[in-house]
C-alpha cells in the first residue's frame, strides 16, 4: 500500500483527534504532523498522537466505537487505528519514557488545518525521534529535515540533554554541527 499523501494524513489526524476530544480524552499531536504544524516540511507517513499510557484503553474504545479498525500489536508501547488507510498511532511510552501528565500541559494549543489541538513541543519531538534510532533503523533523513527547518525554534542544550545517553543522538549532533546547522555545544 503506498503511504497516505500529506493531505490524507492532516484528514485522518482532524477525524481521530474530533473522536479523542469528543471523548475527553487528553492526548497532544506528535511526530512528524507536530514539527509540520510548527513549520516545518510536510510529513507523509502516519499521524502520531501522544496520550498517557492510563488512557490508551479510553482512546482505543472511543475510535472504535465511532467504527474504526483498531489494533493492540505486540510492542506494548502504542495503540493503533485506522483513519481510512492512514494509521493513527496512539503512542503512550515513546523512547525515553511514557507520556505523563507533564509532556501533555507542556504542549501549545496550536491551529492546526482549522482544529484547534494541543501540539508536542519541539524539544518532545526531537528527543523522541532521536531515541528511537537504533541500529536496526538509524535513519537521521527525518530529524535531519526538522533540525534543518525548525532550528531557531528548538532548545538544543535541552535536547542534547534529554538524549545524551543515546550515541545515535550524540552521531547526530555531531553531524548537525559539521553541517552547520547548530552552532557546536559550549563547555558549561
Amino acid at each position: 500500500m503506498p503511504e497516505p499523501t500529506h493531505e490524507e494524513l492532516v484528514a485522518a489526524m482532524k477525524e481521530a483527534a474530533g473522536v479523542l476530544q469528543d471523548a475527553e480524552v487528553p492526548f497532544i499531536l506528535g511526530g512528524g504532523l507536530a514539527a509540520w504544524a510548527r513549520g516545518g516540511p510536510k510529513s507523509e507517513h502516519d499521524v502520531d498522537f501522544m496520550l498517557r499510557p492510563e488512557d490508551a484503553d479510553a482512546a482505543l474504545a472511543a475510535l472504535d466505537a465511532r467504527g474504526y479498525r483498531t489494533e493492540r500489536p505486540p510492542e506494548g508501547w502504542l495503540v493503533k487505528t485506522w483513519v481510512d488507510d492512514v494509521l493513527v498511532d496512539l503512542i503512550f511510552d515513546p523512547s525515553g519514557g511514557p507520556i505523563d501528565t507533564e509532556t501533555i500541559e507542556r504542549a501549545d494549543v496550536i491551529e492546526v488545518a482549522a482544529l484547534r489541538i494541543p501540539v508536542a513541543s519541539l524539544e518532545d519531538v526531537m528527543a523522541q525521534k532521536l531515541l528511537a534510532l537504533t541500529e536496526q533503523e538509524p535513519e537521521y533523513g527525518a530529524v535531519l529535515e526538522i533540525a534543518r527547518a525548525l532550528r531557531e525554534q528548538i532548545d538544543w542544550d535541552e535536547v542534547r540533554d534529554r538524549t545524551q545517553s543515546s550515541p545515535f543522538a550524540k552521531a547526530f549532533f555531531t553531524l548537525i554541527e559539521e553541517l552547520g546547522v547548530i552552532q557546536p555545544a559550549t563547555a558549561g
